[in-house]
């Protein structure tokens, strides 16, 4: 029996990650992204403290109620001023290991949520 849940063609699902890469849809990205259910995008951002609202701006312009950071290897804590700012703009902002970003970003959109996630790339 396939279990596998329908997705609409289009959708962005994240199937592998690891080695500094990500494998979206099909397609192969070798660095950190920005994916939503409609598109993935290369993001410049390698280490937890280069992130800021302005390198989450395409993903807080999408209108989002759930942002998924992955954080690289293990959760951090975001500084309170960078979690106020993201909720300003109305998201949720959810800091979690980029592999269980990567994870629950699947299980959200299979969901039809209004997600985005922000993902450091790990080895």
């Amino acid at each position: 029996m396939d279990i596998t849940p329908y997705l609409p063609d289009g959708r962005q699902v994240i199937e592998r990650y690891g080695g500094g890469r990500f494998r979206v849809s099909g397609k192969l990205h070798e660095q950190s992204i920005l994916v939503t259910p409609e598109i993935t995008e290369p993001w410049p951002v390698t280490r937890f403290e280069e992130i800021t609202v302005e390198t989450l701006e395409p993903l807080l312009a999408a209108g989002l109620d759930v942002l998924l950071l992955g954080c690289g290897p293990k959760m951090l804590l975001p500084p309170r001023p960078l979690k106020q700012a993201v909720r300003d703009r109305g998201p949720v902002l959810e800091p979690m290991d980029t592999g269980a970003a990567a994870r629950t970003y699947n299980v959200l959109m299979a969901e039809e949520r209004r997600v985005g996630a922000a993902l450091i790339a790990i080895d």
